[in-house]
């Protein structure tokens, strides 16, 4: 039980695992992996680099340069995944709900499919903006507000 407190003892003040280096790891496995099958020279630095980086931000002390990176890579991350989990809210609510932009100030308004097919008009709660939309099912109309951060 010795070694386990000395283990605690060395990572006081290192920064330890994160988002970012999750998904190096996920990244060091995908290409441990295709290395198996075809094993490349390049793949090899690649999985070399990969780890390297990995456990310096590891064992680094620098808690507010790796925090400040692994911001950045969140960010991306959720760029880049935004329009999925856009895709994959609109296939959930498909049976009961909407989504259209508005032309004016860009808010999504989640809408209750309408009573009736056919062209329908909504007003945008937030720019009061009136706009048209085609809706092909048939359940009743209400505008609801959805948040949306710039």
């Amino acid at each position: 039980m010795k070694w386990v407190y000395k283990l605690q003892r060395f990572m006081i003040g290192r920064y330890g695992p994160d988002e970012l280096y999750k998904f190096l790891f996920k990244l060091y496995i995908s290409l441990f992996i295709i290395n198996l099958f075809f094993n490349f020279r390049i793949l090899n630095i690649l999985e070399l680099l990969v780890i390297f980086i990995m456990f310096y931000r590891f064992f680094s002390k620098k808690i507010y340069t790796r925090r400040k990176e692994n911001d950045k890579y969140l960010e991306l991350r959720s760029r880049f995944l935004k329009p999925f989990n856009n895709l994959k809210r609109n296939y959930k609510d498909r049976d009961y709900f909407v989504y259209k932009k508005c032309s004016k100030c860009k808010t999504t308004l989640k809408l209750p499919l309408p009573s009736r097919r056919g062209i329908q008009q909504v007003k945008c709660p937030k720019c009061k903006h009136r706009m048209k939309f085609l809706c092909l099912r048939q359940e009743k109309v209400e505008v609801i507000k959805q948040n949306k951060r710039k």
